[in-house]
């Protein structure tokens, strides 16, 4: 009996999977929400690749490896039911192992609690062509995935790496942050329970997703449609990341730069940007955002987006680095700062401003910031009265940047005070 795909593989994923045959992609970073079916996905282009493909083996992760029997095992033993391929396929459940019997390739499962075993995963022939890592947001981040990535992508012609995860509430957590990163080898794709056929996921789903909607609003976005809805504490409600095309950079007239000086493990940040006033639009479009960039080389890469030599505000507490760039040929100047600036400055950038809008391709490390930017709690689970001084230096350029806006306001307020005015 013939197999349709179609019958097995949710409408949000026919494109993905034709850009698989395609090989356009070697990252496929697959996230959202509950029931959206993308583990059944992965697990059928993994399967039904390896059968197609005599020197394609597999290895799929999660963070604990006693995690992986009822999991990611059981999700590719389904593929293989649903495709009726079992007399194909020996299963192996010590050590867990699935087997292509006409050819001997196999696929490996492993928990990054024990990163050594994973390095020493060898095969008899072919390459690991598939990689899988499921649960993604159970990791600390992306150092386990990168060293299994390094030692696994040798001596194959063709790489499909599976990230497949439930998004975290945290705008600040490490996976949903890393979305926001481009990269031309990888592809990123949301997924929700709403384009899977009802009978798929049986009508009680639905009954549950709706339920939780009426009562739940934020839970629903959540959980069902795996949003990273935030802790409650974003302070920038403003930030909209699109394409700034040339056509407006060319009629920018109020053209402002911004310098936060990285040092040790924090990166050296500068961002370019127009403020239309009338308007109350802020417009991020040039960046420099690297870590131990050196001075000759910094000032180098500042010239090549500030061709016209424009001011720069720049952290007044570095006033030797100042005076290195200024020797070297740019037009720094120190951040006037003050008591309470750095509360003024982000009420500044987050309440008067009506849109802070932010090329994502050309200031990647802006668009992070600014969207993830989250008040912290306390033990008690209220919210901390400061600003976190932790993944803002973009903002800081930013603040720097708009220095003399914040200023007038500042001298505006004075002058209301001084009339009795509120």
């Amino acid at each position: 009996m013939e197999i349709k795909l179609s019958e097995l593989i949710a409408p949000q994923f026919y494109d993905i999977h034709w850009d698989i045959l395609e090989g356009k992609h070697t990252h496929y970073k697959l996230y959202g929400g509950r029931g959206s079916t993308k583990s059944s996905f992965v697990s059928i282009e993994i399967i039904l690749g390896m059968m197609q493909d005599p020197n394609a083996n597999a290895a799929c992760f999660r963070r604990v490896g006693n995690t992986l029997a009822e999991s990611v095992f059981e999700q590719l033993l389904w593929a293989i039911d649903a495709l009726e391929v079992n007399h194909l396929w020996k299963v192996t459940l010590s050590p867990l192992r699935l087997t292509y019997k006409p050819t001997g390739q196999r696929i490996v499962f492993r928990g990054c609690d024990d990163p050594n075993k994973s390095k020493s995963i060898k095969l008899r022939h072919g390459y690991f062509k598939y990689i899988w890592y499921e649960e993604r947001a159970e990791f600390e981040g992306d150092e386990d995935e990168r060293k299994i990535n390094q030692s696994l992508m040798r001596g194959g012609d063709k790489y499909v790496v599976f990230y497949t995860w439930n998004p975290p509430k945290s705008l600040n957590s490490w996976v949903n942050q890393d979305v926001l990163q481009v990269r031309d080898d990888t592809l990123c794709s949301h997924s929700t329970y709403l384009t899977v056929p009802r009978h798929w996921l049986g009508e009680q789903f639905f009954v549950e997703a709706e339920e939780l909607k009426k009562r739940k609003r934020l839970a629903y976005r959540h959980e069902y449609l795996g949003e990273a809805i935030g802790t409650g504490g974003k302070v920038f409600d403003n930030v909209i990341l699109r394409e700034i095309t040339k056509e407006e950079i060319a009629i920018f007239d109020k053209i402002k730069q911004g310098l936060d000086f990285g040092f040790a493990a924090d990166p050296l940040a500068f961002e370019r940007i127009h403020f239309n006033k009338k308007q109350r639009r802020l417009y991020l479009f040039g960046e420099i955002y690297q870590v131990n960039l050196k001075t000759r080389k910094a000032v180098a890469e500042i010239k090549k987006i500030n061709p016209e030599n424009k001011i720069i505000t720049a952290d007044s507490e570095e006033p030797r680095s100042i005076a290195s760039f200024n020797e070297l040929g740019l037009r720094v100047y120190p951040a006037k700062k003050g008591p309470g600036s750095v509360d003024f400055g982000m009420a500044y950038l987050s309440d008067d401003i009506d849109e802070i809008i932010i090329d994502p391709v050309r200031c990647p490390n802006a668009a992070r910031e600014f969207s993830t930017y989250e008040l912290e709690r306390d033990k008690n689970g209220n919210f901390k009265g400061s600003y976190p001084d932790k993944d803002n230096h973009s903002i800081d350029a930013v603040r720097y940047a708009m220095e003399d806006e914040m200023v007038n306001k500042k001298a505006r307020i004075r002058n209301k005070a001084k009339r009795g005015l509120r």
